[in-house]
């Protein structure tokens, strides 16, 4: 089966929830990762929306985390408090899956607020939702999006959700819990949060893309590892899952 370079990124996001038992779930490509991850490496996978849904098994991706679907698919509906107090804050969910329109060397997340320059008004996004809070809590936070420059920027026009901060150190300092975001999937290649540095890092590029184009389309000096991989083409399950999945 042809796959796009979506399909790249939403399979390989989905990969990346191997072994996680329970995901607080994004809408859009987070979600059509996390849904993926059920029906093909993670059938056991409990996903949990903002909205109250506890378990939901869409059978299509949903449209918002107010999407009836996924309250009639769900194990259970609480309360959004219940949703953060004791699922999320408390430490309980083991992954956060998120998107953002900008992110930066040390994955801090945007989603409030576009400068667009000089005489032009902002350009205004959906904003934070429960971001800043899955981010500080989870165990550890994986995001997807496509891979531009206008995407990674060396400055953040507005910081909505801290991720490293400004490196080694801030989490603590700041006292977030959580390991913040780990793994960043594209749709030209992977990159993770370096330990020591806590700085993003390319590790692995897409079949077809070679790092040189990851590179150029990153807004700051991207450091690649010493070994860059190719992550694995999809399968025809995986591409069938998906594909089912965006049916409408």
């Amino acid at each position: 089966m042809n796959w796009t370079p979506d399909d790249l990124m939403t399979v390989n996001a989905a990969r990346a929830l191997a072994g996680a038992g329970t995901c607080f779930v994004g809408i859009g490509l987070p979600s059509a990762a996390a849904n993926l991850a059920r029906r093909t490496i993670a059938p056991d996978l409990v996903l949990i929306y903002e909205s109250g849904t506890l378990g939901s098994k869409p059978t299509t991706l949903p449209l918002s985390i107010g999407d009836g679907e996924l309250a009639d698919t769900a194990d259970a509906v609480i309360s959004v408090p219940e949703i953060f107090n004791y699922w999320l804050q408390a430490g309980r969910i083991d992954v956060g899956f998120l998107g953002a329109a900008q992110v930066d060397r040390y994955a801090n997340i945007n989603t409030t607020v576009i400068d667009r320059g000089p005489d032009r008004p902002e350009g205004r996004l959906p904003g934070a939702g429960g971001a800043p809070e899955i981010a500080a809590s989870c165990g550890k936070v994986l995001m997807v999006l496509r891979h531009s420059r206008r995407n990674f920027v060396e400055k953040l026009d507005f910081v909505t959700t801290v991720g490293h901060g400004s490196g080694p150190g801030d989490r603590a300092r700041l006292g977030l819990p959580g390991a913040g975001p780990v793994t960043v999937i594209t749709d030209l290649g992977v990159l993770r949060a370096d330990p020591e540095t806590a700085e993003l890092v390319l590790t692995e590029v897409h079949p077809g893309v070679e790092v040189e184009q990851v590179v150029e389309a990153t807004g700051w000096k991207l450091r690649t590892a010493a070994t860059v991989g190719v992550t694995a083409p999809p399968t025809t399950e995986e591409l069938t899952a998906l594909r089912d999945l965006r049916r409408v």
